[in-house]
């Protein structure tokens, strides 16, 4: 086992390598699991059906495990008229006049639904895929548009005016055409796939990622300016580092930090770690590379600087990860997909495994601790709002973990659970089980507190966390 072998190179001393997978032998593990769901009727139409609203009491919802979340409403895939009836991503649009939106991907497409006042949900259309169906769709929002994406081949990047959803008439749901309804296009290249779309709204611009490995490239940022959605541009792109999964890119704000006892801050001054002042204003991207974080300063686009590449131990597929504050910009959180199904290091337990960085020196970030789920699962995307890291876990679904604790023990030994929906009661009886079903994505950022979770068997969850914010 490779935690076997980690821990007995630890003891003897030496260093300690990094086991990461790639894309391919990920790809490869959820497709055989995919087929094996379907023939077990994972998929099977009419299975799920709509239910009411219901308050999480004595631990359950409408028969799912909860604490502190409440369930206002959910929509089956096939309800959303998905031929496949299968699920990935998930993101939101706020209309200038507050009316709140879900674009929801799915395998065949993407599906619009209101999200009302009251958490109920209204299905308003769906644009189909670019080319054909494929298990992997990301769907971003700058502005009123949608940029939609995915592993099928001759994909591109769809964009969408949300606008179009204002003036929909809910008794007739509207199939949108590739063809007439789009406000733009844009190719990679290639195989003009892509595997996720991020999004940096202060900048305009789109960064795809896990593009074709083929091309000049190598899947690394590529970056599409979406000043003018109609007439998209690429910029330039970032291939220093190879294949990117995931990133977040932020105007980077770092302010220093300042001991809370004046005199311990006169001591120590010289020995204060604080944000790295030298990037302030930079545009920089915290990419997510397969087995390493990678930091990018991506300010001048037609040269973009690596600024670190920090491997850490436990590596067996770096995922996905956020930012914890937008003010301070000093820790991150990161989820690896692979090592609770490999039983790799901390996950050998096959908890839910996240890992915490000090990025207060982009040039040298420190893996201070991890913090671990009490539930078995596999990590997928985490969202951090106001102190609360929103994850969406697979087959334990919402977890709300409070990581406000980090700012006085960077171990993560503070982080505690308050908060979880589990939308995959399947394993419930047997404590959980790490396989690639259940929650695909959470967006967490509605005004209202709507919580929208996109399962990829049953369809789309609206939920609202009712703990200590």
């Amino acid at each position: 086992m490779r935690s076997f072998t980690l821990a007995a190179m630890a003891l003897l001393g030496l260093a300690i390598p990094t086991f990461a997978g790639s894309m391919a032998e990920l790809e490869t593990i959820k497709l055989e699991q995919r087929t094996s769901q379907k023939a077990h009727g994972a998929f099977a139409s009419g299975k799920y059906k709509r239910r009411d609203k219901a308050k999480c009491r004595k631990g359950t919802a409408n028969g799912y495990a909860c604490e502190n979340v409440d369930m206002l409403d959910f929509m089956s895939h096939e309800e959303m008229r998905s031929d496949t009836r299968e699920g990935n991503d998930v993101w939101g649009w706020t209309a200038p006049n507050g009316r709140e939106f879900a674009a929801v991907g799915q395998t065949d497409g993407t599906a619009f639904v209101e999200v009302r006042r009251d958490g109920s949900l209204q299905y308003m259309g769906r644009l189909p895929t670019q080319t054909v169906p494929s298990l992997w769709r990301d769907m971003k929002v700058i502005g009123s548009h949608v940029y939609i994406g995915s592993e099928a081949r001759g994909h591109g990047l769809q964009i969408f005016d949300m606008k179009k959803l204002l003036t929909a008439q809910p008794r007739l749901p509207k199939n949108y055409s590739v063809e007439n309804d789009l406000t733009g296009w844009f190719s990679f290249g290639g195989r003009d796939n892509s595997h996720n779309i991020v999004a940096h709204e202060e900048t305009n611009m789109i960064y795809a990622v896990g593009t074709d490995r083929t091309l000049s490239c190598r899947a690394g940022l590529y970056m599409v300016d979406v000043s003018d959605p109609a007439n998209p541009t690429s910029p330039g792109c970032v291939s220093e580092d190879g294949y990117v999964h995931d990133a977040q890119c932020v105007i980077y704000k770092g302010k220093p930090l300042l001991a809370n006892n004046h005199m311990t801050c006169q001591r120590n001054l010289t020995n204060l770690a604080g944000p790295d002042s030298s990037f302030n204003g930079h545009e920089i991207c915290f990419n997510y590379n397969e087995d390493t974080l990678t930091i990018v300063d991506v300010t001048d686009k037609s040269a973009p600087l690596q600024i670190s590449r920090t491997p850490y131990v436990g590596a067996t597929y770096t995922h996905q990860g956020w930012l914890t504050s937008m003010t301070d910009m000093r820790y991150l959180l990161l989820d690896d997909e692979l090592d609770e199904l490999e039983r790799n290091g901390t996950a050998a337990n096959q908890r839910t495994t996240t890992y915490i960085f000090d990025i207060s020196k982009l040039s040298a970030p420190k893996h201070t601790g991890t913090y671990q789920s009490p539930a078995v699962s596999i990590d997928h995307n985490q969202y951090v709002v106001d102190g609360l890291s929103y994850q969406s876990n697979y087959q334990s679904g919402l977890r709300v973990v409070d990581v406000k604790s980090l700012s006085k023990d960077p171990t993560g030994k503070g982080l505690k659970q308050v908060g979880f929906f589990d939308v995959h009661p399947e394993d419930d009886a047997i404590g959980g089980e790490a396989v690639f079903a259940g929650a695909w994505s959470v967006y967490p950022y509605f005004k209202s507190g709507h919580l929208v979770l996109n399962s990829i068997e049953r369809g789309l969850f609206v939920l609202k966390y009712t703990g200590k914010k």
